[in-house]
């Protein structure tokens, strides 16, 4: 049997589920690049709101790529498992938030008609770094993007986000229709700030009158998302369906902690998200930089020499001592003092228990996960902590450290010669600039500093950084990873 409405009412008691009625839910949520992330984050926060009685919220999600999340919910009536994982076990729940999924591929009409509907107030995001098509070193519009440039000839019919929003934004308007808050969840570095350039920009580039409709009357709140959802594995479905008693096709596992800022600057009605947890504020980038400087920055230093290392889930590699030491190291001595946080925020306690969740041994988050992209995420997550620190004349050896050991990755190359699979939209072109260095780390890295998407302009010219950066680099290829890790001087 499969998961169902119907299936609901046999299911243990101590499994969770939904009280309220399903069938009085109505549209007022659609929710781009509906992965695991979504699902163990902003659904479960509106579930929520659903339990206690208000009933607009229910979420239209879309997929931008691929059908296999609607194949494997829409069956299951949106139904799916969120199980919470901590040392002491399991804590299962039935979430019913999600009314149905879209594949924007197979009918782009549907979802912009949809989106375009007066009553979703709301469309959120988590289409992933590259998803909104920008220079990551810059934040604007990368006008040259295929997807882009597919998007401004066929406006009807988009592949990418910003085109999405920006046709359903003209449709509402055509209509009299008052315009949808965009609400990224996506790790971007002032994300409401960043989508609202992105999309304006794009609006603008259609018609300069329907752009400055964008930029006058849609709201882009800013947020700040923090949950740790490792990719769903077969054994993950097996262990739900013996707990269930029947087969979920898509179950999602995540930890305890969850934790959702928004800025407080909507255009129309919203869930009472603040009922349940979420941080409603007038400034989140405080709360970003911290997310992404301490849990972002470490968990991508952590799966790059991870990896290197042998490691195949952050559990495994927070075991090593030198690199959990060297990850304290570099929250509590490089990342945290760039951060400027308010009053009362508690940045000790937060790094403290950032190294008992990277420990949760329920967990089995991939380090081959969490590098994915890397192109994408270094700027935000690293370099400008790099940047913040060389300004105040301080240190960089552990970011430099991160930086090298994901050069080393992106080789395509690990350090018996096994190939990794390297997910990267710049994977080609990593694999020309390493066939070219010919093993030569030097040569490696000043190719990739190259890259200007990445690195900028400033610190490939600043020996403070390329210095540091290339002699972790050299040391990862003549002594490898694990000894390099041992040989980082303690703080």
């Amino acid at each position: 049997m499969r998961l169902s409405p119907d299936v609901l009412p046999k299911l243990a008691s101590t499994i969770r589920r939904p009280a309220y009625d399903r069938n009085r839910v109505t549209t007022g949520i659609v929710h781009l690049g509906i992965g695991a992330f979504h699902r163990a984050h902003q659904a479960a926060y509106t579930e929520q709101v659903l339990a206690n009685g208000d009933l607009r919220w229910g979420i239209v999600g879309a997929s931008l790529r691929s059908p296999d999340t609607r194949d494997a919910l829409n069956p299951q009536r949106g139904l799916y498992t969120l199980n919470v994982r901590s040392g002491t076990g399991d804590d299962l729940a039935i979430i019913g938030a999600i009314k149905d999924v879209l594949v924007a591929p197979e009918s782009p009409s549907a979802l912009i008609e949809t989106m375009a509907r007066a009553d979703v107030k709301i469309v959120t995001l988590t289409v992933t770094e590259k998803g909104y098509c920008h220079d990551p070193a810059t934040g604007e519009l990368n006008e040259n993007h295929p997807d882009i440039v597919h998007d401004l000839a066929h406006p009807q019919a988009p592949r990418s986000a910003v085109g999405f929003l920006v046709e359903a934004l003209a449709k509402r308007r055509a209509h009299g229709v008052k315009p949808f808050t965009v609400l990224c969840c996506d790790n971007l570095p002032s994300n409401g700030k960043t989508v609202r350039r992105v999309v304006t920009r794009f609006a603008s580039l259609r018609d300069k009158a329907l752009g400055d409709y964008v930029a006058r009357e849609v709201k882009f709140p800013s947020t700040m998302v923090d949950r740790i959802v490792p990719a769903t594995t077969d054994e993950d479905r097996s262990m739900i369906a013996q707990a269930l008693g029947t087969t979920d096709a898509w179950p999602v596992m995540t930890e305890p902690f969850t934790q959702w800022v928004i800025e407080d600057d909507f255009g129309d009605a919203r869930p009472a998200w603040e009922q349940f947890g979420a941080e409603l504020v007038n400034d989140v980038e405080p709360y970003e930089h911290m997310k992404l400087r301490l849990l972002n920055g470490s968990h991508s230093t952590l799966a790059y020499l991870g990896y290197l290392a042998g490691y195949q889930t952050v559990a495994e590699a927070m075991s090593d001592p030198a690199l959990a030491q060297l990850i304290s190291d570099l929250m509590e001595y490089e990342s945290a003092p760039t951060l400027h946080m308010p009053p009362g925020a508690d940045v000790a306690a937060y790094r403290a228990s950032l190294l008992q969740r990277f420990r949760n041994p329920a967990l089995k988050h991939r380090t081959w996960q969490i590098a994915m992209d890397g192109s994408q995420k270094l700027p935000q997550r690293l370099l400008g902590t790099a940047r913040d620190r060389l300004a105040a004349g301080q240190s960089i050896d552990r970011i430099a450290l991160g930086v090298a050991a994901w050069m080393r990755y992106v080789t395509g190359l690990d350090e018996k010669g096994a190939p990794i699979d390297v997910r990267d939209p710049l994977a080609e072109r990593f694999k020309a600039i390493t066939s070219a260095a010919k093993g030569d780390p030097e040569a490696l890295a000043q190719a990739l500093f190259g890259i200007e998407t990445i690195f900028g302009q400033d610190l490939p010219r600043d020996p403070r950084f390329t210095g540091p950066v290339v002699a972790a680099l050299k040391a990862l290829y003549a002594k490898g990873a694990k000894a390099t890790i041992a040989a980082m001087p303690k703080a």
